[in-house]
């Protein structure tokens, strides 16, 4: 993620434009790939972009349902693995929830989330150089991590603004 982008939307933010963009960003990341953009794929990704805030899996299946028939949860399960492996969504472990990503980054980037406890939207900031520090020092006990995750809550400043 570029310093410049904001971790959470504008209150003026042109969603249809931003959904546009992180489409365009997820078919070039599997061009580039040789990964198949799958209908189920784009669907489950395109009910993701819906907004800023985090969906369980069977919120999705339940987004898809509206214009589809109900899906199996083993194939939204499925398109979600794909897709984070991919780097276009992350999981929010403390919400056991998928968001989309536009970002540029592969899954394994290290990323901080940071989650509004009034509205419930979730923005996303660079965290490699923390993490990195966290994963060293618990590589010297003999430990390796496999995933680094940093959560935290907090008022995004649209929230604050309108307090």
């Amino acid at each position: 993620m570029t310093a410049t982008k904001p971790a959470f939307p504008a209150p003026n933010h042109d969603h249809g434009r931003c959904t546009t963009d992180a489409m365009t960003h997820a078919e070039k990341v599997c061009r580039e790939r040789k990964q198949k953009f799958t209908p189920i794929r784009r669907q489950v990704l395109q009910a993701l972009l819906s907004s800023h805030r985090p969906l369980g899996a069977y919120e999705v299946i339940d987004a898809l349902a509206e214009h589809m028939a109900r899906p199996a949860p083993i194939t939204v399960y499925r398109a979600l693995d794909f897709l984070i492996e991919n780097g276009l969504v992350h999981r929010i472990e403390s919400r056991n929830a998928f968001l989309a990503c536009a970002h540029d980054h592969d899954a394994a980037s290290m990323v901080a989330f940071l989650i509004c406890e009034h509205c419930g939207s979730v923005g996303e900031i660079a965290a490699a150089p923390a993490t990195q520090s966290l994963n060293d020092a618990v590589r010297m006990t003999g430990f390796t991590p496999k995933l680094s995750v940093v959560e935290i809550t907090g008022t995004c400043a649209h929230c604050h603004a309108t307090d």
